[in-house]
């Protein structure tokens, strides 16, 4: 079972961040959605990262802000794919329906089988799931210490 509850972290470094992404990973399990926000730089694709190695799903994490997403197929049968999703390019479209979006890219998996992981999904990603975790990630302006603050919203 996922942490389903809320905290802080500081995370001095990267390995840090990958770590944290572990921990909160390990129990996600099919149809969660992980909203990661933050401005740029502030770690969101490395936190993927550690999601990513907590559920042991296939492929390079990297930041899919031009393909909007990509299916990371879980190794182990009775396991859930990660679905990584970047919401970028679609923060200045006025009326989008992440839906349509996620469906139009003919992804080859079902929702509901995967955990979606989304950057600068905030306000959007929220309507694929009445529960889903929430983590912002903070940058100081002088320092490269992040701060992660999470919470599962209620179902």
């Amino acid at each position: 079972m996922a942490e389903r509850g809320a905290g802080t972290a500081e995370l001095p470094t990267a390995a840090d961040t990958i770590a944290l992404g572990e921990r909160l990973g390990r129990g996600l399990r099919a149809g969660d959605v992980v909203v990661l926000s933050g401005p740029l730089g502030a770690g969101k694709t490395v936190l993927a990262k550690g999601i990513a190695q907590a559920m042991d799903v296939d492929g390079p994490v990297v930041s899919p802000t031009f393909v909007l997403a990509r299916v990371h197929r879980a190794r182990r049968a009775d396991a859930p794919a990660m679905i990584h999703v970047d919401l970028y390019r679609l923060l200045d479209a006025t009326s989008v329906d992440l839906l349509a979006e996620l469906d139009s890219l003919d992804l080859d998996t079902d929702l509901d089988d995967a955990v979606v992981v989304v950057e600068w999904g905030e306000g959007l990603a929220e309507r694929l799931s009445d529960s889903h975790l929430d983590i912002r990630l903070e940058r100081g302006a002088d320092t490269e210490v992040r701060t992660a603050i999470w919470q599962w919203s209620a179902p």
